[in-house]
């Protein structure tokens, strides 16, 4: 039986082309995959759903919170086997974690790009479309949660980052690999994610923030998280978790006010630990009440914590969560 897919257009690269007279690249009023029908047809049975066309730095949480109540209620309606959704490369990974932290589908749902625009030589759209279709009406693909498909390769949402400005290569997972590659013989995967992290949420109201450590960070930027009014605070720690002594007691005050505090490392590889002992170590981070996360990047985080909010403000339980 036919594998019946939605394709959902949000914008980005792969929607844009290149002004001949001034060279800027922009969306285009008319989408550039819109005559590949015909091809998708041969994988699936195609619709399409022009959700947003915009430069993925334009999209917000609040997009994806609604991306996310758009696919549940299609598959709801429409009973479709899987999805694929176009979106610019900047923020793709951000919008692929959401979705996989808030969808609790079986059905997979694939998000792809491009990092050259329609009239660009190499344009990589095309294939990067045909291959994530591919892959979104493979039997192999239900129950693996959110998947992102370029290059020939196939990430988690979890895992997946953009690592270069420029190359059609650039989306990696730095510490575990592709779980699987699309080939002209067809798709296949050779790992399995071993655990899905699901939160079910009827609303997004928290504000989260993200700093990133650096030597000699200054007290008053974590002062002004708590001025703001943020909900909670995100940082990417140095090395294994460790943060400038400076900073340490402004951390304090803000999490016996009830605001939460998470680290990452600011290293794409390995996860923070509460190892050492001096001021500002991990030991000391750990003993005031700071969250320790298990090798997420800080932009994942950030959307992971705004969406626990929503669940809980329960350190404890905000310290399972950022460990699952």
């Amino acid at each position: 039986m036919r594998k019946r897919i939605l394709i959902i257009h949000t914008g980005g690269t792969i929607a844009m082309a290149e002004d001949l007279e001034t060279g800027a690249v922009k969306p285009s009023k008319d989408h550039p995959l819109k005559n590949m029908m015909d091809t998708l047809n041969q994988w699936a049975d195609i619709t399409e759903f022009e959700f947003l066309n915009v430069p993925s730095p334009h999209i917000k949480p609040k997009n994806m919170y609604d991306l996310s109540n758009f696919i549940k209620q299609k598959f709801t309606d429409d009973h479709f086997d899987g999805a694929v959704v176009t979106h610019g490369t900047d923020t793709l990974e951000e919008t692929a974690y959401f979705l996989d932290l808030v969808l609790n589908l079986e059905e997979p749902v694939v998000v792809t790009g491009s990092m050259r625009s329609s009239n660009e030589p190499g344009y990589d759209g095309p294939p990067n479309l045909i291959e994530s279709v591919q892959t979104a009406a493979s039997d192999k693909a239900r129950g693996q949660g959110v998947l992102v498909v370029l290059n020939d390769e196939i990430h988690t949402a979890k895992n997946v980052t953009k690592t270069h400005t420029s190359n059609v290569a650039t989306f990696q997972s730095p510490q575990f690999g592709p779980i699987g590659i699309v080939t002209k013989s067809g798709v296949f995967f050779h790992h399995h994610p071993i655990q899905r992290d699901y939160y079910d949420i009827n609303k997004l109201s928290k504000r989260t923030t993200l700093l990133k450590a650096y030597a000699g960070m200054e007290p008053d930027l974590i002062q002004s998280v708590g001025e703001k009014g943020y909900d909670g605070l995100v940082i990417e720690a140095l090395g294994q978790g460790n943060l400038p002594p400076a900073i340490v007691p402004e951390l304090e005050k803000l999490i016996n006010q009830g605001l939460p505090i998470v680290i990452v490392s600011r290293c794409f590889n390995g996860i923070v630990q509460d190892v050492y002992g001096y001021e500002g170590g991990g030991k000391q981070l750990k003993s005031i009440g700071v969250i320790f996360s298990n090798g997420l990047n800080g932009q994942k985080a950030r959307l992971k914590l705004m969406i626990a909010l929503e669940i809980t403000n329960d350190p404890k339980e905000l310290q399972d969560i950022f460990l699952r």
